[in-house]
């Protein structure tokens, strides 16, 4: 589960200094002291308990703008809300953001749906980052691990997950989630809670996937994490000119990248009648890459059946 950090300053700062504290730090999840610097400016902020309010109502009233110190945006969903722009030096990269997680009584999980907060949509993370429960009793988790080296990535393989406990981000519990590493299943909070994060941001991040799990059988249901160049060579093979064929050929044989060398096979396939797909299929079983070949082989038995 995520690594629980022991924290008990008191101290506290405002938001312009978190972000600034935690730029000059440049965050670096792998490095222990960088980690427990940046967790104890998290800790500072989360012990100034008018910052966040004061923000959202100068917002809510339109007085934030303009010569304010602080811009916030909302993003990664209704839930979500940026506290800070990207920052950081060559040590990392970092953004501060706010987290809203609503009751099964509260108006908008009854009008949105428990998925719209990620709510029983077990995942891990392609990214490492601080949470700390800032109000309320906080979001309750099921907690698994599991080893990202050994899993292909393709649905319905078993993931290997290993259960480690429930339990709940309550009022000023500091924890580190480790990228590729914690599993969590989130369930509503008994009241309305926010957290705090502090998100590490790789560069490299893009092409590591993050996945979806069924916790009952165990599996790999989805890659969650989008990657705009899948979507663009998916849009340029669909328009069939010979240089787009030809060049998601080269990358079905040679990019770095497995999950855009599938995305190649999928799309060109997708073009095609079955037994010309098939073809395609079977060159896809012989490319070198372990997760193109074994949905290639389960795509090939697909047009057979």
């Amino acid at each position: 589960m995520p690594l629980v950090i022991d924290n008990p300053s008191r101290e506290s700062c405002s938001l312009p200094e978190a972000i600034e504290a935690l730029a000059e730090l440049g965050f670096d999840p792998r490095d222990e002291g960088n980690c427990r610097e940046a967790a104890l400016w998290l800790r500072r902020l989360t012990n100034n308990r008018e910052f966040l309010a004061k923000l959202l109502i100068d917002r809510l009233a339109g007085r934030l703008g303009g010569g304010a110190a602080v811009e916030i945006e909302s993003g990664y969903g209704p839930q979500a809300i940026a506290l800070s722009g990207l920052r950081g030096n060559a040590r990392g990269s970092m953004f501060l953001r706010a987290n809203i997680w609503p009751s099964e009584i509260d108006l908008c999980f009854k009008t949105s749906g428990a998925e719209s907060f990620v709510y029983g949509v077990p995942h891990d993370h392609n990214f490492s980052f601080l949470t700390c429960g800032y109000c309320g009793p906080g979001y309750r988790s099921d907690y698994y691990e599991y080893d990202y080296e050994d899993v292909i990535g393709y649905p319905g393989e078993d993931a290997g997950l290993r259960f480690v406990e429930r339990s709940a981000l309550g009022e000023g519990k500091l924890m580190l989630y480790r990228a590729h590493v914690d599993v969590h299943s989130q369930l509503p909070p008994e009241a309305l809670s926010v957290s705090l994060n502090v998100m590490h941001v790789d560069p490299a991040q893009g092409w590591f996937d993050q996945y979806g799990f069924d916790l009952e059988r165990g599996q790999v249901t989805r890659v969650l994490s989008p990657n705009a160049a899948e979507a663009f060579l998916r849009v340029a093979v669909a328009s069939g000119t010979h240089e787009a064929l030809d060049y998601a050929q080269w990358v079905g044989t040679s990019h770095p990248s497995e999950r855009l060398r599938l995305a190649s096979f999928e799309a060109r396939a997708g073009l095609m009648a079955s037994a010309e797909a098939n073809a395609v299929w079977r060159e896809g079983e012989a490319c070198g890459s372990r997760m193109v070949a074994t949905v290639a082989r389960l795509r090939r038995a697909g047009l057979q059946d």
